[in-house]
């Protein structure tokens, strides 16, 4: 089996990066940004923004992006990370590969000395919403516009 990594994005492989949004169903295009939408964000939020491609092998499968923070966070909380996108192309969704990136997040987290792993996700449908809740994220039962705020305590 092909190893899964995150790498960054680059002029190598920003397009494919950005073709992957095309991947999704018209229903998932509306619960994540395109990705050359997070890219932009990432370009004019250096700082706060961790954009990775998610490759399996040498095959960019998928987008990642952390906050690195966020205000909106409460205090008692950090420090904290906020995964601000992920989408895995259509044809690798349901094999476990988004549970998997989820755990190299974690280890990065827990390597990087953060107490709380924040998300957020459109409540249309019960996708993607209890993935995270199967993964271990718990509802805070707080809602930012129409997406439910989850947590995960490290």
């Amino acid at each position: 089996m092909s190893k899964l990594t995150l790498k960054k994005i680059t002029t190598k492989n920003f397009n494919e990066v950005v073709k992957l949004t095309n991947t999704l169903t018209d229903h998932q295009k509306k619960c994540v940004a395109p990705n050359i939408a997070s890219l932009a964000q990432a370009y004019v939020n250096k700082k706060r923004a961790w954009p990775r491609a998610i490759y399996l092998g040498n095959k960019p499968i998928g987008f990642i992006m952390l906050a690195l923070w966020d205000d909106d966070i409460p205090k008692e909380d950090w420090p904290a990370y906020y995964l601000w996108r992920f989408m895995i192309a259509k044809d690798y969704q349901q094999k476990g590969y988004g549970s998997k990136v989820l755990d190299i997040i974690k280890e990065k987290c827990l390597k990087d000395g953060i107490k709380t792993f924040y998300t957020s996700c459109d409540m249309q449908g019960d996708q993607p919403y209890k993935f995270y809740i199967n993964y271990g994220f718990i509802d805070t039962g707080i809602k930012d516009d129409d997406e439910q705020i989850l947590k995960m305590y490290l």
